[in-house]
C-alpha cells in the first residue's frame, strides 16, 4: 500500500511595515520670548491723611476723576486754627512794640556810656534787653508760620498728580492727626510698573543676552518687553525693564523684575493680572519638533526617534531648550534633513522597518515662542 506523503505547511504571510508618520527638521529663523507672569502696580500712590484733626465741612473733588497736585480734596474746618493764626500775628506785634521800645533806649544810653554817664551795669542791662527783644520777635515769627500751616492744612489738597478714588470720609466727620486712615487714595496711572517673578537662572541668561545684543533694548540696557491681559489681548505698547530686586527669595529662588509701560488710556489697573514677554531676540537657525515627538527614557533623558536611511527606526538624545507653542526647541542633537517621527510612535520599536509617511504641518520660518 503507498505511503500517503504529509503535505508541508506554508509560512505565514510576513506582517508589512508598520506605517508612521514623520517631519523633516528645516533650521528657521525664530523669535525668542521669555514670558512671565506679573501684576500691575501704581507709579505712584498717594494715600492722604489729614495732618490737622478737625471737622470736615465739604468734599471738592469727584470720585474717580483726575486731579492735579495742589488741587483741593477737602476743607477742615478752619475756625480754631485763623484763631490760633490770628493770635500768633497779634504777639508777633507786641513782641515788635516791646523790641522797639528796648532799642530807643539802647540809642540813648550808648553815648551816655562812652562818656561814663550812665554806669556800665545799666548799659549792659539794657543791651542783654534788646537781644531779649530780639528773641521774641524770632519765637512770635516762628509761631505765626506755624499756625499758618497749620491753617494751611485744613485745606487737604492733593500731592501728586492722578486719579482719585471714591470718598472715604464724608463731611460732618471728625479727623485726626496721624490717623491711620486715609480720607483719599490718588494714584498715578500713566506711566505703570509691571512686576513678574523671574528665576535667578533665567535672569543670569537675560542679562548675559542683554550685554551681547540679544536682547531688543528701548533705552540705556533696558531690555523691550510685550504684554498679554487677561482676555488673552496683546497691550498696543512695549515696555522696557527698569528694575531688578537685589535680594533673591530663597524660598523660591526668583527675584522680581520691574517693567514700566505706558498707559495713557488708563486700560491698565494696579492690580491686574497679566503675562510680560521679554523679546530675547531671533534665533536664526532654530531647529523645533512637534510636542509628541518627544521622550524620555529611563534616566529621565530626553529623545526622539528618526528614521534612518533604510526607513528604519532609530533613537536620538537630544537637548531641549524651551516650549514653543506646540512644539520644543531643540539646542542639540538634530540637524537638517532629520526625519523624526510623530505619529505611530507606541506601535514601533528601535531596529523596526517601517512605512514612513511624511506630514504637511505650516512650519512657518518666522515663529514665535513665548
Amino acid at each position: 500500500m503507498p505511503l500517503v506523503g504529509c503535505k508541508k505547511q506554508a509560512p505565514p504571510p510576513a506582517m508589512p511595515p508598520q506605517s508612521v508618520g514623520f517631519v523633516t527638521v528645516h533650521p528657521h529663523a525664530l523669535v525668542l520670548n521669555t514670558s512671565l507672569p506679573g501684576r500691575t502696580d501704581a507709579f505712584e500712590q498717594a494715600q492722604v491723611r489729614p495732618q490737622v484733626g478737625g471737622v470736615i465741612l465739604k468734599r471738592e473733588f469727584e470720585q474717580g476723576a483726575d486731579v492735579k497736585a495742589g488741587q483741593l480734596l477737602y476743607q477742615i474746618n478752619p475756625a480754631p486754627f485763623q484763631a490760633a493764626y490770628d493770635q500768633a500775628k497779634a504777639q508777633l506785634l507786641h513782641a515788635q512794640a516791646a523790641a522797639l521800645s528796648i532799642r530807643a533806649q539802647l540809642d540813648r544810653y550808648k553815648p551816655l556810656a562812652a562818656a561814663h554817664a550812665v554806669s556800665r551795669q545799666d548799659y549792659d542791662n539794657t543791651l542783654s534787653s534788646a537781644k531779649e527783644a530780639e528773641a521774641d520777635i524770632a519765637q512770635a515769627k516762628a509761631n505765626v508760620e506755624s499756625a499758618g500751616v497749620n491753617l494751611a492744612w485744613t485745606q487737604v489738597r492733593s500731592p501728586i498728580d492722578g486719579r482719585i478714588g471714591r470718598m472715604l470720609v464724608t463731611p460732618g466727620t471728625l479727623v485726626t492727626t496721624g490717623q491711620t486712615t486715609a480720607i483719599a487714595v490718588v494714584t498715578r496711572l500713566d506711566p505703570i510698573y509691571v512686576d513678574v517673578n523671574l528665576a535667578t537662572s533665567d535672569m543670569l541668561r537675560l542679562r548675559r543676552e542683554l550685554a551681547n545684543g540679544q536682547l531688543q533694548k528701548t533705552g540705556d540696557n533696558a531690555a523691550s518687553v510685550g504684554l498679554t491681559l487677561e482676555d488673552d489681548s496683546q497691550y498696543e505698547h512695549k515696555g522696557a525693564l527698569k528694575l531688578s530686586e537685589v535680594v533673591v527669595d530663597p524660598s523660591t529662588g526668583t527675584l522680581v523684575m520691574r517693567a514700566q509701560f505706558p498707559n495713557p488710556d488708563h486700560l491698565l489697573l494696579p492690580g491686574m493680572y497679566v503675562h510680560a514677554q521679554i523679546a530675547e531676540g531671533v534665533n536664526p537657525k532654530a531647529i523645533t519638533v512637534p510636542q509628541v515627538a518627544l521622550q524620555r527614557n529611563s534616566k529621565g533623558d530626553p529623545y526622539v526617534l528618526v528614521l534612518t536611511g533604510e526607513d528604519k527606526v532609530a533613537i536620538c538624545l537630544v537637548q531641549v531648550d524651551r516650549a514653543v507653542g506646540g512644539d520644543w526647541l531643540i539646542s542639540k542633537g538634530l540637524k537638517e534633513g532629520d526625519r523624526v517621527i510623530v505619529e505611530g510612535i507606541q506601535k514601533i520599536r528601535p531596529g523596526a522597518k517601517v512605512k514612513p509617511v511624511e506630514q504637511t504641518a505650516d512650519r512657518s520660518s518666522a515663529a514665535h515662542a513665548g
